[in-house]
């Protein structure tokens, strides 16, 4: 399936602002599922490219005049490979990293007791049993917009019992971990019949050698419609755009990000 994104991001500040640093993760990788056929950054300015600490394609803005907005802007296609979910063998770290607990992904007692529940089900068999988990996340946690910020915890979403795909993916993580099973975070692309206000993220959990994304506010594996922008312990490690600035006063970010498939253009 061949896939054109399109992806916004514009900050708007009151004031200018007078030196900003953004980190964009913003390029996929061409991996065993997804090939990447053409991409490009629009950016007000030369961007330093290179690899973080996770295996990320990683570019870093500093705008060092004056500015009153930043449009940052990330286009391409990719073709993704139509075969059902299975592991990934995306192995640049040891599995056993993804073990560590954040302060955005840690189980409190009621997610921890949560996860236990399911315990035996994992332990018979690791993929129905976590699939098992997601289904129950879901209805704990109703996909609501709004209802959380982006430094929501995993312990304060399933405790308000709403959230949207970051809250999933790092309760998920959270209970993964629990169970001694290592996992992370990913942001990146859904391709659906509707445009989406802004990219997706989902859980990648460890198992027979490799790596099983899990999609709760979907209910649904990663495979043909997912594509995968970069991966850490947390939305901190991965989000597509995170950075600092000197002045500016209050700000509006609006995102918009547009996946359409070749077979939604037929």
């Amino acid at each position: 399936m061949k896939l054109a994104i399109e992806h916004d991001t514009i900050y708007r500040y009151d004031h200018p602002v007078r030196r900003s640093i953004q980190y964009l993760r913003l390029t996929p990788r061409s991996s065993a599922r997804v090939r990447v056929l053409d991409w490009r950054l629009e950016l007000p300015a030369r961007a330093k490219a290179g690899t973080d600490a996770y295996g990320n394609t990683l570019h870093v803005l500093t705008l060092d005049v004056p500015h009153a907005d930043i449009h940052l802007r990330a286009v391409g296609t990719v073709e993704t490979d139509d075969r059902e979910a299975d592991v990934e063998t995306d192995n640049r770290l040891p599995p056993e990293v993804f073990l560590r607990d954040t302060p955005l992904s840690l189980a409190d007692a009621a997610l921890s007791g949560f996860a236990a529940g399911f315990a035996g089900a994992v332990m018979a068999d690791r993929r129905r049993g976590f699939e098992r988990l997601m289904v129950a996340l879901a209805e704990h946690m109703p996909y609501t917009p709004g209802a959380t910020h982006a430094a929501t915890s995993a312990a304060e979403a399933f405790a308000g019992r709403l959230g949207v795909c970051q809250d999933h993916s790092h309760a998920m993580i959270a209970c993964a971990r629990r169970l001694g099973v290592p996992a992370r975070y990913v942001s990146g692309y859904l391709a659906t019949d509707i445009e989406h206000v802004a990219s997706h993220a989902w859980a990648e959990l460890w198992m027979d050698g490799g790596w099983l994304g899990y999609d709760a506010s979907n209910l649904c594996l990663a495979a043909s419609r997912h594509v995968k922008l970069a991966v850490g312990l947390d939305y901190l490690d991965a989000c597509p755009v995170r950075g600092m600035r000197v002045g500016g006063g209050d700000e509006i970010m609006h995102i918009a990000a547009r996946v359409v498939s070749s077979a939604a253009d037929q």
